[in-house]
């Protein structure tokens, strides 16, 4: 019963993406008309050839190369500005530590469209719009609050022995980040790196107000293109590099879910 169950969820949760790929391969005239049917009357492979084309001289091969770059950087400032941080909350005390780290906690609750007219007005005046600065900069310098939260959670769960033995060895403070808590840190910084990866892939928002030029923009806004109110929505060919979109992150999850499953368990954020 339990099985079934499961499966039957399993089904539910997968099943908008089983759609979005049969979707893909109908005709433009099947796909809302046999919309309940995940079996095409004919399969219309051309949706991914023409899809992949894009716009006039950016093929979706430029859309794809842009997302990759942006997501990779986000990624690895993401990882390296959130484990420096978060050793210093965990493990070094210094004035106003603890007004600090309240300052980054209440950074949690601050919905992001907040602080987007202040942020845009400032890298505006940088002249760093239509850049891919004010996508990439902020991972490195300040990572993310939630990141950071988690990774002192797990620091705090490291024996405070090996800091002790380590300085007893002559490591410096940053010597003992680097080859004591860093290599440690492997399953929180595996968690870090994939929450980061899907949501700076399938981020919408942020491209959309920096990026103007067609041959910056990333996956996410390219999609957004094939609707166009004004003229005939090309449904198969979106459908088509909607589901392209998703393998990255498939690929992601099958190969690294171990990791992600052992960085939620021991960082302290399961229920």
């Amino acid at each position: 019963m339990f099985h079934a169950f499961t499966i039957l969820v399993g089904v539910l949760m997968i099943y908008p993406i089983l759609w979005t790929f049969a979707s893909s391969l109908k005709p433009e005239s099947e796909i809302f008309r046999n919309a309940e049917n995940l079996i095409p009357s004919s399969y219309h492979w051309e949706n991914y050839v023409n899809g992949w084309r894009g716009f006039g001289t950016t093929g979706f091969n430029i859309f794809f190369r842009n997302s990759f770059f942006l997501t990779i950087l986000v990624v690895a400032g993401t990882i390296f500005s959130s484990a420096l941080v978060s050793f210093g909350f965990a493990r070094r005390k210094f004035w106003l530590h603890g007004f600090l780290f309240g300052c980054m906690m209440i950074t949690l609750m601050l919905p992001a469209q907040v602080t987007l007219i202040p942020q845009y007005i400032l890298y505006q005046q940088l002249g760093w719009v239509n850049t891919y600065l004010p996508l990439i900069v902020p991972a490195f310098i300040g990572g993310n609050p939630f990141f950071i939260f988690l990774m002192v959670q797990f620091i705090r769960g490291l024996p405070r022995e090996l800091d002790e033995s380590a300085v007893i060895d002559g490591c410096s403070a940053f010597g003992v980040f680097l080859k004591i808590i860093l290599p440690l840190c492997l399953p929180a910084l595996v968690t870090v790196a994939i929450f980061t990866f899907y949501w700076t892939w399938n981020d919408f928002l942020g491209p959309l107000v920096y990026l103007n030029n067609p041959d910056m923009q990333t996956v996410s806004l390219a999609l957004r293109l094939f609707s166009d109110p004004s003229s005939v929505t090309q449904w198969g060919q979106m459908f088509a590099m909607s589901t392209l979109s998703l393998l990255p992150m498939l690929l992601v999850f099958l190969f690294f879910q171990r990791y992600l499953v052992e960085g939620i368990a021991t960082t302290g954020i399961k229920g």
